[in-house]
């Protein structure tokens, strides 16, 4: 059994600087012919604050010809409190709306995938309570199931044990809970986004993948020591184990976020300041 991973695209029809990769990628998917394909977030620009990218984003995943799930990422609904964008029952209710659930449980023959939202991660909120006392039943009820999770952050940056991570990973006492939680119930891969760095990680006991971006990478405007700038997309493939594999695309072209980062995610304007 073949799972596709694909990550990040940054897709929208009002600030369109990556869709020019999203072709290539659907040619490629065509070509493997896998049993499913998983988008593990940021699937638009900015559907936290713009339906259109949402709406549009929807349409272009019609192109893929095989059954297909996704999990949010914080351009598409937002982060936790505090941020520039906090997610909220707003952009929750646009998300499920236009895309679907932002949490899933979908069982291929032995195999259990979970889907989780993990913005609401580490936000306090009722909404991270439901989700957590779902994947408890939902990991309770698989019935011998082997199981998968799929999320758009990362549990960890560097270490399963590290402190705060800020923009970039889990806070410590929810990823320590999810870490022990998985660990009891025999999760083998946890897959996400969110980095737009490759990487396959084994400090766990289970396997993390990073999967690539195929919308475009990050130069040194953002220094993560870790993983691969690569694009791309991650195959799993479901048998006696877990075989995944990083793949990079030629035929995606390299865009670097630094070269394009004024017209796609300009600063917020300053309140008070002079326009």
């Amino acid at each position: 059994m073949k799972i596709i991973q694909i990550t990040d695209t940054h897709l929208s029809s009002l600030k369109p600087q990556f869709e020019e990769n999203w072709k290539p990628l659907v040619a490629w998917i065509d070509s493997l012919g896998p049993d499913l394909v998983v988008h593990t977030g940021d699937l638009t620009v900015d559907g936290a604050d713009f339906e259109e990218d949402l709406v549009h984003s929807r349409e272009l995943l019609r192109d893929l010809q095989y059954p297909t799930l996704c999990v949010p990422g914080n351009h598409d609904v937002g982060d936790v409190p505090g941020t520039r964008q906090p997610i909220d029952g707003e952009r929750l209710s646009r998300w499920r709306r236009i895309i679907g659930p932002d949490r899933w449980a979908h069982d291929l023959g032995e195999w259990r995938l979970i889907g989780l939202n993990s913005l609401i991660i580490g936000s306090g909120s009722s909404e991270e309570d439901e989700q957590l006392a779902w994947l408890e039943n939902t990991l309770r009820t698989r019935e011998g199931r082997r199981v998968l999770v799929f999320k758009h952050k990362p549990l960890f940056i560097e270490d399963p044990d590290e402190g705060e991570s800020g923009y970039w990973g889990l806070r410590p006492e929810p990823r320590l809970q999810l870490l022990a939680l998985f660990a009891a119930n025999g999760v083998e891969l946890v897959a996400s986004g969110h980095l737009h760095r490759a990487r396959i990680v084994d400090r766990a006991p289970f396997r993390c993948v990073w999967g690539l971006s195929s919308g475009f990478v990050v130069g040194p405007m953002v220094h993560m020591p870790y993983g691969d700038a690569l694009l791309g997309a991650a195959v799993h493939t479901l048998g006696a184990t877990v075989e995944s594999r990083i793949v990079p695309l030629d035929t995606l072209r390299p865009i670097v976020l630094d070269d394009v980062l004024h017209e796609v995610y300009p600063p917020a304007p300053v309140k008070g300041a002079l326009s």
